[in-house]
């Protein structure tokens, strides 16, 4: 199994889907564009970054590849709890795209775990 196989890799891209339509429904149900747009730029960026770092030029690019991406979902995350908190997603919209950025959030940080250790261990 190649990297492009991993759950990471999935995950990203259909988390990047469900950003671009929710993106479209803050846009054209709520006239929403400012955190919207920020949404969209940071949701998509993850799986962007993870994809990129399929042709890292090392180790420690691949490393600070999926960093990067670890640092777009966490700011994904502050833009969802900002459009949850001023009511611009209802509490059942925010759960759901919650929970799979939570879901990125801890299978990148097990990645980057795991590949600093192995990383480490290869000195």
């Amino acid at each position: 199994m190649g990297f492009r196989d991993s759950p990471l890799v999935g995950k990203s891209y259909l988390f990047a889907v469900s950003i671009v339509r929710l993106v479209q429904t803050l846009q054209t149900d709520k006239s929403e564009f400012i955190l919207s747009k920020q949404l969209l730029r940071s949701g998509t960026s993850i799986g962007a970054l993870i994809r990129e770092a399929e042709f890292a030029q090392s180790d420690l690019d691949f490393i600070h590849k999926l960093s990067i991406s670890l640092k777009e979902a966490n700011e994904t995350n502050y833009w969802l709890d900002l459009l949850h908190d001023t009511t611009y997603l209802s509490d059942d919209e925010f759960k759901e795209i919650k929970y799979k950025s939570d879901e990125l959030v801890r299978l990148l940080v097990a990645s980057i775990k795991t590949l600093k250790s192995k990383s480490l261990s290869k000195k």
